[in-house]
C-alpha cells in the first residue's frame, strides 16, 4: 500500500493570479511529490478558462468557486466561506497557500476552523487600506483573528511588515518577508531593441496595470498632456483591463474621452505583456501603494528603466536615479517632470538604467528564492 501524496491547497481570487505568479512553485511542489489543488474564481479576468487549464496542464487539480473579491456584501461573502468549508472538509489538506485579500480572510477562518495549517502572502495592503474608514478597520479586525494562527504571513514589503506588527495584526515571529512573487528571469530578459528620442524608434512610456485610479491611472493621463507641451513624438501607452470591479476603476466612458484627446493610447489587456515591455522606452507606475509590483519587476527583468512613487513597495524595486526615478504619489506635475528627465538622457544612459535594473532582479528578486522559502516552510508543516 502506498502512501498518499500530501495535499498542497493554493487558493487566490483568480486563477489569473495562480498561473502568472505561482507557477513556479506550483511545479516545484508537483515535482517533489506533492498533490496540488489550485483554487480561484473566474470573476474579474477575461481569459480565466484558459488559465485554468494552462494550470490543469501543469498538473494541477482546478476547483472553482465564487469570490466577490472587491464587493463588501455579507451574503455572498459567507457563500464564499461555505463553499470553501466544504471543500476542505472533502480534500482535506495538508497545508493551504493564500493569497489576496478575501483568500487571506475567509481561507484563514476555514483553514483555522477544521485545524489546518495555512501560509499567508499579503501582497499588498490594497484600496481600503489607502482610503481608510469603517471597511479599513474592519479588515484589520479580520486579519487580526484570522492570522493569528497562521504557520507563516509572508509580506511583500517591509512597510506593511511593519504595519502589520506595529498595529498588533500578527505575532512576533510569525512574519517573513519575500521578494514580491519574484520573477522568472529565463522568461523576462533583455531585449536587443534600443528606443531612442528623435529616431527611428519612437519614445514610448507604458503603464502597465488594472486601469485603476489607485494605480496613478489620472496622474499619467495629465502627466502626458504636460509633457506634450514640451515635446512631440512621445508616445503614452496604457495597457490593463478595464472595467474590473473595484471602487476606484477607470471607466470606459472615461478612458474613450482620454483616447480622443489624444495624448495617450490604449491597448487593451494581453496575456502576454513581454511585447509590450520590449517595444516601451520606459515602463511607469505612478500607484500610491503596492506589495511589490509585478509589473515594475517585469520590466526592471526585461532590463527597462523605470520611473514609479516614492511610496510602499514601489520604492523597493526602483533604486533612485539609478535603475529609474521615483515620483511623488498623487502629483501629475512631478511625474510629468520625471518623464521629462528620462527623454532628455543620453540613449547610452538609459540603457545603463535598464542594464543596472535588471542585475538588481538578477540579485534580489529572482523567482526562486521565493519558491525556496515557501518550499522551506512547507517541509516543516509537511515533515
Amino acid at each position: 500500500m502506498t502512501d498518499k501524496k500530501p495535499k498542497v491547497l493554493l487558493l487566490a481570487n483568480t486563477f489569473w493570479n495562480l498561473y502568472n505568479f505561482r507557477s513556479g512553485l506550483i511545479k516545484a511542489l508537483l515535482n517533489s511529490g506533492h498533490e496540488v489543488f489550485a483554487i480561484g474564481s473566474r470573476a474579474e479576468y477575461e481569459y480565466e478558462y484558459e488559465y485554468e487549464d494552462a494550470l490543469q496542464a501543469l498538473g494541477c487539480q482546478v476547483r472553482t468557486i465564487s469570490i466577490d473579491s472587491k464587493g463588501i456584501n455579507p451574503v455572498r461573502d459567507f457563500w464564499t466561506a461555505v463553499q470553501l468549508l466544504l471543500l476542505f472538509l472533502k480534500e482535506r489538506p495538508n497545508v493551504c497557500l493564500f493569497y489576496t485579500a478575501k483568500p487571506n480572510i475567509y481561507g484563514s477562518l476555514v483553514a483555522s476552523l477544521l485545524g489546518c495549517a495555512y501560509i499567508n502572502n499579503i501582497s499588498g495592503l490594497g484600496s481600503a487600506f489607502i482610503h481608510g474608514g469603517w471597511l479599513k478597520t474592519f479588515i484589520a479586525h479580520m486579519y487580526k483573528i484570522t492570522l493569528s494562527k497562521s504557520h507563516r504571513v509572508f509580506f511583500q514589503n517591509r512597510e506593511d511588515l511593519d504595519f502589520f506588527v506595529y498595529t498588533g495584526l500578527i505575532k512576533s515571529k510569525q512574519y517573513g518577508l519575500l521578494p514580491g512573487s519574484g520573477i522568472d528571469l529565463d522568461r523576462y530578459k533583455p531585449e536587443e531593441k534600443i528606443h531612442q528620442f528623435n529616431h527611428n524608434e519612437p519614445f514610448t512610456f507604458t503603464l502597465i496595470a488594472r486601469m485603476l485610479k489607485d494605480k496613478g491611472v489620472r496622474e499619467y493621463v495629465e502627466a502626458a498632456s504636460i509633457v506634450h507641451q514640451s515635446y512631440n513624438g512621445i508616445q503614452f501607452q496604457l495597457l490593463g483591463p478595464l472595467g474590473v470591479e473595484n471602487p476606484s476603476a477607470i471607466s470606459p466612458s472615461q478612458m474613450k474621452n482620454w483616447v480622443q484627446e489624444g495624448s495617450i493610447r490604449y491597448l487593451g489587456s494581453a496575456k502576454d505583456v513581454r511585447p509590450f515591455i520590449a517595444s516601451s522606452t520606459c515602463v511607469v507606475l505612478p500607484s500610491y501603494r503596492e506589495g511589490t509590483p509585478r509589473t515594475l519587476l517585469e520590466a526592471a527583468a526585461m532590463g527597462k528603466p523605470i520611473i514609479t512613487t516614492d511610496v510602499p513597495g514601489c520604492r523597493d524595486v526602483v533604486e533612485s536615479n539609478k535603475t529609474g526615478f521615483l515620483c511623488q504619489a498623487r502629483s501629475a506635475e512631478d511625474l510629468a517632470q520625471k518623464m521629462m528627465q528620462m527623454i532628455e538622457l543620453s540613449n547610452s544612459e538609459r540603457k545603463e538604467m535598464g542594464r543596472l535594473a535588471r542585475q538588481k532582479m538578477e540579485k534580489e528578486y529572482g523567482v526562486n528564492l521565493v519558491i525556496d522559502l515557501y518550499m522551506e516552510e512547507i517541509k516543516k508543516i509537511i515533515a
